[in-house]
Parts: C-alpha cells; sequence; structure tokens
C-alpha cells in the first residue's frame, strides 16, 4: 500500500511540476520580449517597452539611441513624440466640454464656426470629426468630402484640427492650458504640450529610408495646427497613467465615457490583425475577440516616431511601445508593436 501511495504521491508531482513549468514557459513574457528586442530582421527596435497592471510596473526596458550620431543610449524615462496617439486626448477634453453643456457632437460644426469659409460646415458635426467620419480629407480641407458624413471612414487628421478649434472656442481657452491641465490631473509629471522650452526635453526622431540609411530631424516640422491630432511629447510610464485615468472614471462620466468606446463605423489596422474593428473617438476598439482590447497607435515617418498604446480593460493592463524611429518601409514599420503585442495577447498577463 505504502508503495502505491508513493508512486500515486511522485506522479502527482510530476504532474504538477510540469504544469507549472508549462505554464512559466508560457508566461515567460519579459524573456521573449527581451530576445525580441535584439533581433536586427527585418528591422532593429530603437525604443521603450512599458507594460502596467492595476497601476504596477509589470515590464520596463529602453533598447537603442537617443541619437543616432552621439550613440547616447535610450532610457525608460526619455520622451516621445505620441504621433496619432494624441488624438485620443483632444477627444477626452472635446468631451468633457460635452458635459458641461458647451459643445454638442451632433449639431453641425457651422453652429461653432460661423464664419467658416467651408460649405461642408453645414452637415458635418463634431461627431463626425471625431470618429473620421466626417468625408474630409487626411491634410486639405479645400477638397471636396469623399463622401456624405457619417457614412463610412476616411482617417484625417484635419478633422482633428477642426475639432480643436471648436474645442478652444467652446471651452475659452488654449490647448495648450487644456493639456497641461489635463496631464497634470492625470499626474504625468513628465509629459508636455510641445512649446519651444518642452520640445527640448523631445528625443529625437529618426527616419529609416527604405535603402537602411537614416536621417536625424533635430526637431520636429510640425507646428501647432498639428498637435490637436499628431504630436504631444510624454513618457511610456505617462502614457500609462494616462490609461488609468481614461479607463477607469476619472476623467470622463460613465455615460460619456461609453460614447467615446462606442462605434458606429469599423476599419482595419496592421496591428489590431487582419479583421476591422470599430472606431470610437480617437480609440480603436478590438471587442469582438477573446480579450477586449482598446488603443491607438502613432506613425509619421518624416517626423521619426512610432507608437502603439493598448489599454486591457478586463486586468487594467497597458502596454505602450514607443519608437524615437520610423521606417519608410511601411511593411514593416509596426513589426515590434505586433510582435510585443502578439507575445503579451499569448501570456497568463491578460488572463
Amino acid at each position: 500500500m505504502k508503495h502505491i501511495f508513493k508512486l500515486t504521491f511522485i506522479a502527482a508531482t510530476i504532474f504538477l511540476t510540469g504544469c507549472q513549468s508549462s505554464a512559466q514557459q508560457k508566461d515567460n513574457y519579459s524573456a521573449k520580449i527581451d530576445s525580441l528586442l535584439k533581433i536586427t530582421n527585418p528591422r532593429s527596435f530603437n525604443g521603450v517597452v512599458y507594460i502596467q497592471q492595476n497601476g504596477k510596473t509589470k515590464y520596463a526596458q529602453a533598447h537603442g539611441l537617443t541619437d543616432f550620431n552621439t550613440k547616447t543610449p535610450l532610457k525608460v524615462s526619455d520622451k516621445f513624440s505620441t504621433m496619432s496617439i494624441a488624438k485620443q486626448i483632444t477627444a477626452t477634453l472635446v468631451l468633457q466640454e460635452v458635459e458641461k453643456g458647451k459643445i454638442d457632437l451632433n449639431v453641425p460644426i457651422r453652429k461653432y464656426l460661423p464664419d467658416f469659409k467651408y460649405s461642408w460646415a453645414d452637415t458635418v458635426t463634431v461627431n463626425h470629426l471625431l470618429n473620421h467620419t466626417s468625408g474630409l480629407n487626411s491634410d486639405n480641407m479645400d477638397k471636396p468630402l469623399k463622401f456624405k458624413p457619417g457614412t463610412n471612414f476616411s482617417y484625417s487628421n484635419v478633422g482633428y484640427f477642426v475639432a480643436g478649434q471648436i474645442l478652444e472656442k467652446q471651452s475659452g481657452k488654449s490647448f495648450q492650458e487644456l493639456v497641461t491641465d489635463l496631464f497634470k490631473k492625470c499626474k504625468m509629471n513628465d509629459s508636455y504640450y510641445p512649446n519651444e522650452a518642452s520640445s527640448k526635453f523631445l528625443t529625437k526622431g529618426h527616419t529609416i529610408r527604405k535603402e537602411g540609411t537614416f536621417k536625424l530631424n533635430e526637431q520636429s516640422a510640425f507646428s501647432a495646427d498639428h498637435y490637436f491630432g499628431s504630436h504631444l511629447i510624454v513618457t511610456a510610464s505617462d502614457l500609462a497613467k494616462w490609461n488609468e485615468s481614461l479607463h477607469n472614471g476619472k476623467l470622463l462620466k460613465p455615460a460619456t465615457y461609453q460614447l467615446m468606446t462606442s462605434y458606429a463605423i469599423i476599419n482595419g489596422h496592421p496591428v489590431f490583425g487582419e479583421k476591422p474593428i470599430g472606431y470610437g473617438y480617437g480609440l480603436r476598439i478590438n471587442d469582438k475577440d477573446t480579450i477586449k482590447e482598446i488603443g491607438h497607435t502613432g506613425f509619421h515617418p518624416g517626423e521619426g516616431f512610432t507608437a502603439v498604446n493598448l489599454y486591457y480593460p478586463k486586468t487594467k493592463t497597458s502596454v505602450v511601445i514607443m519608437e524615437n524611429t520610423a521606417n519608410e518601409n511601411f511593411d514593416i514599420a509596426y513589426y515590434f508593436e505586433q510582435q510585443v503585442r502578439k507575445i503579451v495577447r499569448e501570456s497568463q498577463l491578460l488572463k
């Protein structure tokens, strides 16, 4: 009988050890990301990966250089451009004015911009601007609308510029004031609206040309007109703080947040997989998969920055990837962002 118990105990121990070993191997996301960041094919990684869960740092690594010429190593605390991740910040500020009754999402923007010379102001609403269903071209307000507002999706940076004009007018404050106050509320102490002083903190961007050479961008070519949708200065850890504030009821009322994270239109993006997903207000909403995911990307080869900000509500997990490089070969531009996302989604971190 003793032999039977002994054999049973040994078998159970082997089984449990095997399960633990298998779980540990599956869940060793840190080692997998470490290995990923060292590869050089199809390209090299130059940036920061930061993962936070329930307010606690789970992974934080910097890899590469702040400046390819001086060879200065990057730090986790270095500051990057948000690129289009700025859109969710602008959208939040607009929605705060909606809550005050100063902006109506569903009336033509002519109400707020009566002297606007464009006839489409009579049909386009703030709702259309925030979810890219206005029909506006990406960077040119003079061209005719691509489609009837509200009927299709067409990503438009200029749409966020128009939304920004309405935001400043209806709030009575400059975008700089609004962003600075918002960052302070979120305790994003290392993030800034770009001005002459704060832009000195920004890590230099690098454009990686298709043939493999690079161009160092000593300073951003963006003007203040772009900042509503394309360029704010943040650290990766501060973006995680932003996620904590936005997605946990610290910035918007529940009904308003529901508006922001709902969608009437879908659109595809390579970082989020092959299937089109929803687009809310400055946020992509992946709610048809097994793991709900809310996020946005940022990319501009001319500026030399690539970024992804992902949030997983069930486990309150942020995955932030910021690079001070941008590859002109779009096929590999988001390679590391896609691979880090894959590692995290296959780990136990989100279970």
